[in-house]
């Protein structure tokens, strides 16, 4: 039952920086657009993922509920040492919420609505940064258990390159998936080309960020390079991710929709393996040398109450996040289309 739990932690991660990762997109591309591809960005964004942001975050509790449950030592130790880019991440959350409702459904059209546009995307450049921040932080063995002071214990632990690229590359490769999802979401030539040009810029962005990481990586001692490169899962991984993106690249170009959001999956998944599997079932890796293993839990009885409940959970939470998913987009697809026409 542990490893069904690991399981349904592991995807509850993938499922948000896959829906929830374009949801941030989104406020990422109009962060970066300027005149009609701004207003092309806010209206799609509007109708194709405004109904369901809310729902996205359900994973995000998922994941936080496992470890809190499941793991309260590592859930312990990354809120004590992590707790600054945590609550920065959990404030952007809260802004980018409240903006976006405030400047869609506001009954009142005023200038509130420019000020609160830029909270959320703002925000929506923000919490992905420091999502992909703590990542980086929990394996960059940058968290010292010994710290004596404020700064050492609660700023260099997570103010450092490698995990400030982390962040960045999160933040490029949200922005890239809004871009391809939203591709299919558009009929005019003219707002595909926006998109397209969008997703360029995303992915030359991705590039520059992963070279950028490995380098820090280099700098600051990460073994990132043998931990991908000198284990057969790692490598295949690797592969599958350049190989996904490739024939992502080839798919957009035949304007094949449901293709382009397969291998976006894909690519996505096969990168969150690259950088989770070569050091499984470690989390958290400390300055000293020790780290906080998911094999390690307080109580299996938790566990596996944990495990039966996550099952149970899922029958009733998946089959109806699917129908709001496929019940929203038939609606608002109908609205948008005739809106780019």
């Amino acid at each position: 039952m542990l490893f069904v739990v690991i399981l349904f932690l592991w995807l509850s991660l993938l499922i948000y920086l896959l829906m929830a990762g374009a949801d941030f997109g989104a406020g990422i591309l109009e962060l970066f657009s300027r005149g009609k591809s701004k207003s092309l960005v806010r209206e799609t964004s509007y109708h194709i993922m405004g109904p369901i942001w809310e729902a996205n975050h359900m994973w995000l509790i998922i994941a936080v509920v496992v470890l809190f449950v499941g793991f309260p030592k590592v859930y312990t130790t990354v809120s004590v040492y992590l707790h600054i880019p945590l609550v920065i991440m959990l404030f952007g959350i809260i802004a980018r919420g409240t903006s976006f409702s405030f400047r869609n459904y506001d009954a009142v059209k005023d200038q509130w609505q420019k000020f609160h546009s830029k909270i959320f995307v703002y925000s929506s450049f923000i919490t992905p940064l420091f999502l992909g921040i703590i990542a980086g932080s929990a394996v960059s063995k940058n968290i010292d258990l010994g710290a004596t002071s404020f700064t050492s214990a609660y700023i260099n632990s997570w103010l450092n390159w490698f995990s400030i690229f982390t962040g960045l590359f999160t933040v490029s490769l949200c922005g890239f998936l809004a871009s391809v999802y939203l591709i299919g979401e558009v009929r005019e030539q003219g707002a595909k080309q926006i998109y397209l040009g969008k997703a360029r810029l995303m992915n030359l962005s991705m590039i520059v960020c992963v070279i950028a990481i490995f380098i820090a990586a280099s700098l600051e001692k990460i073994p990132l390079g043998s931990w991908i490169f000198r284990n057969i899962i790692g490598l295949t991984a690797v592969a599958c991710s350049i190989i996904s993106l490739l024939l992502l690249w080839a798919m957009i170009f035949k304007d094949k929709v449901i293709m382009i959001r397969f291998f976006a999956g894909l690519m996505v998944t096969s990168l969150l393996v690259a950088v989770t599997y070569p050091h499984f079932p470690n989390i958290v890796l400390f300055k000293n040398g020790e780290s906080l293993s998911l094999l390690e839990v307080g109580s299996a009885k938790t566990i596996r109450m944990l495990g039966v409940a996550l099952l149970l959970g899922t029958l009733f939470i998946l089959p109806a996040f699917i129908y709001l998913i496929y019940r929203f987009g038939k609606k608002d697809k109908g609205a948008l289309v005739e809106k780019t026409r």
